[in-house]
Order: structure tokens, then sequence, then C-alpha cells
């Protein structure tokens, strides 16, 4: 069973959906898809005001949740796969403490979906796709208290751990069409600046897919009655 979570956003909820419809359509093997909402998380009380979404800052409590056990993925709700999850899964290095895709540029766009500052910083988006090793001892000081307190540019560029424990991921594992542009190759599409659900990012490269998606999460196959 492959520990999925994915961030919730009750301003785009159709995002988290999406998303999930297009694991659960390509998987090979059993996942357990765990949204991410802070409704949820009783024991945790978010005092950061700075994020763009919900879950910001609650995916760096992937390893509390899964009581520093085992292994577990994270991904923001704007993402569609484009294949089967479990290859990510498959990547997973036992002397890593967390493994990502190491984006290095500049956005195109300074503010992003419903009027969010998007600005640059090191790492930037490091933290979108993350394989957790979760029982790896130096995720121990993820507890809630240490996220509740901690800055964002702490939680993710990865200050608690040495570099050399950040594994990295192919960047076909999160492609972002909107600053990139189209990728035929690309595994992981993550809709950064906006989700297609947004008026102003729905014709954003590679936006089709996305809404084609959606249609298929929205399907339901109707009984044709027979006319007399």
């Amino acid at each position: 069973m492959i520990p999925i979570f994915i961030g919730y956003d009750p301003r785009e909820a159709v995002a988290y959906h999406v998303c999930s419809n297009s694991i659960v359509r390509q998987v090979s093997q059993p996942v357990s898809l765990n949204p991410l909402a802070l409704r949820n998380l009783g024991f945790y009380v978010e005092k950061h005001t700075d994020g763009s979404n919900h879950f910001i800052y609650s995916r760096f409590l992937v390893p509390h949740l899964m009581e520093y056990r085992g292994w577990a993925i994270f991904m923001d709700g704007d993402m569609l796969l484009r294949d089967d999850i479990t290859r990510l899964w498959e990547l997973r290095d036992p002397t890593k403490a967390v493994m990502v895709v190491k984006h290095d540029y500049k956005t195109r766009m300074t503010e992003k979906y419903l009027g969010s500052k998007n600005e640059n910083y090191p790492r930037k988006n490091w933290s979108s796709v993350v394989l957790w090793n979760c029982e790896h001892p130096a995720n121990r000081a993820l507890t809630p208290e240490f996220v509740q307190g901690a800055t964002g540019a702490q939680l993710h560029r990865f200050t608690w751990l040495e570099d050399d424990l950040i594994g990295e991921l192919p960047k076909v594992w999160n492609w972002l069409p909107d600053e990139f542009g189209a990728n035929p190759e690309a595994k992981l599409l993550h809709f950064t600046l906006g989700t297609p659900c947004f008026h102003e990012f729905a014709t954003t490269p590679m936006a089709d897919e996305w809404h084609r998606e959606r249609m298929l999460m929205d399907y339901s196959l109707q009984r044709v009655t027979p006319q007399p």
C-alpha cells in the first residue's frame, strides 16, 4: 500500500479530486489517498499567515502522521499524474531523508492564483512533491510544535537536514507546464501558478489534459432505456 498525502484547499476542492482521479486511473498497486486538510488536523493549529494555500505548512506533518514509520508521498493538489505513481515510489533511496525535484528557476509571474504573491526564493517548489522517508532519524525533528513555530524559509528549504540527505528526483516527476512550457515526456504536471479550474489559467500549456481529467472524474455511465 502506497500512502499518498495530497494537499487540499477548499477554495479549489476540484483540484484535489482531479489529482486523485489521475492517480487511481493509472496506478498498478494499492494506494491510500489522504487529503491533507486543516479541518482534519485537530492536533495542529495553523499559526502562519503567509501561505498561498491551506497546506503550505501542514505538508511537513507527514512524518508525524505516519508515526515516523515507513515512506509516504506528498504532493500538492494542483497536480496531474500522466503515469503510474508506482514508478515514482520505486525511486525511494533509504540513505535519504527526503527526495525531491531540485528546481532552479525564476518565476515568470509575480502574482499567481487568487492574487497570491509569487516570489522567487532558494529551492522554490522543492517541497511540492516529496518522497518522505518518515522513519529517517533526521525527520524526527518534524513535530507539530516545530512545524507550528518554524518559518517558511526553514521548512521549504529543508534546513533541518544536511544537504546530502536530500535526494534528487527527475524533473519529469514535478514538471511546471505554466512556467516551463509543454513537455510530452512529463510524468507529473504541476500547475503551480494556478490550476486550470481558475479562468485566468484555463488555457495554460497542457491545461487541456487537466480539463480532460476533470471530465473523467465527473464521469458516470448511464443506462440507455430502449425506445418503444
